[in-house]
């Protein structure tokens, strides 16, 4: 028996874990350990997804959060190398580019465990990120770099990465949609609870750094939304990383047609977003489960590593550097409908990655 060690943290990661978690719990060979490092913590960001996609409670839940990138990643790599040290896994799966995926890869690689880096390849090509930061170090690291679309092999490729390593199988999270998305109805709870129809409403989602650190983008942000809010009303699903930040600058926020919400579990947030009129958003993952659903999104950034998106015009680019400009964008991108592409694989990634650390493994 083969023995992985699968490092989580933050919301993202325990949506793209869930399809790849029940695929090894099908797959003979294979034992699982999850480890949640803490990243996020509230019951509402992490708690709730175990719940509702079926994923077993962690082994070991290191309790992390909070504080500077350095001290919280410093941490994580110290509880996370004894859990290694205690396992002693075959191999370490990460996700994606959180501090937690850069603490389980170092982990990892120190003690000569080979790393799976599941959503590989991504490009911001803004170093200013600490996501594209703690991504590209995690596949400089990786032995097994899963990849979700061609643009993401081809940055590896560009990167001098040996073809071995490159393992295109598609995204994860198109499996997630594909597999709940029929689960959500219409007529659930969070629209009748804010008295909302289908189609009826903008989505917000803010809660990278760069703009919840950044009082006069944030106060764009808000701003804009208020205007729109005027023409379709808005809902805002608060991250505590955001809420913190808007409670700090002490500007009323909240209004009639502005809901600010604390965060959903996973299938709530689906429903939210599967029959908004628009999605406004600097969530990379949100950006996709968009056009997973066909609803316009505006990415509150100034880049995205989802370029096919752009391209396709099911996305469109809107950084908060003024208020008039980005309520601008948000209404004209009502409405809106892009090209007819399937670029994030069948939905069938998750057994491919098994499939590959299998054959691998048990060789």
């Amino acid at each position: 028996m083969k023995t992985i060690v699968t490092v989580l943290g933050a919301r993202p990661q325990f949506i793209k874990a869930s399809v790849v978690s029940h695929a090894l719990a099908r797959e003979g060979g294979l034992r699982e350990v999850l480890v949640h490092t803490g990243q996020h913590f509230d019951a509402n960001m992490s708690d709730v997804f175990f719940d509702e996609l079926g994923i077993a409670a962690p082994a070991h839940h290191l309790g992390i959060h909070g504080g500077p990138h350095g001290a919280m990643t410093g941490r994580m790599l110290a509880e996370v190398e004894q859990v290694l040290i205690d396992e002693r896994p075959d191999a370490v799966l990460v996700y994606g580019d959180t501090n937690s995926t850069l603490a389980g890869a170092l982990a990892a690689v120190k003690l000569h465990i080979p790393v799976a880096h599941v959503e590989a390849g991504l490009r911001s090509f803004n170093m200013a990120m600490p996501e594209e930061v703690n991504r590209i170090v995690a596949d400089r690291l990786s032995r097994w770099l899963f990849t979700p679309t061609v643009a993401a092999a081809g940055h590896l490729t560009r990167e001098g990465v040996a073809a071995e390593r490159i393992v295109p199988v598609g995204d994860v999270m198109y499996d997630v949609a594909l597999h709940h998305g029929s689960r959500v109805a219409a007529d659930g709870r969070v629209l009748g609870a804010l008295g909302l129809s289908p189609g009826g409403y903008l989505l917000a989602t803010v809660h990278r750094a760069e703009n919840t650190d950044d009082r006069l983008r944030l106060a764009a942000i808000v701003d804009a939304l208020h205007e729109v809010a005027k023409a379709l009303p808005v809902v805002w699903p608060v991250h505590p990383r955001t809420r913190h930040a808007l409670e700090h600058d002490g500007r009323p926020v909240a209004s009639p047609a502005l809901h600010l919400i604390d965060p959903v579990g996973y299938l709530d947030m689906v429903q939210l977003e599967k029959h908004a009129a628009l999605i406004a958003t600097d969530s990379g993952g949100v950006q996709k489960e968009a056009f997973f659903h066909r609803v316009p999104c505006v990415t509150l950034r100034h880049e995205t590593e989802w370029v096919e998106l752009i391209d396709a015009r099911w996305n469109r680019l809107a950084p908060p550097t003024s208020a008039q400009a980005l309520s601008a964008a948000l209404l004209a991108a009502i409405g809106t409908r892009g090209d007819d592409i399937q670029p994030y694989g069948d939905g069938d990634a998750a057994g491919r990655i098994v499939e590959r650390l299998r054959g691998d493994l048990t060789a």
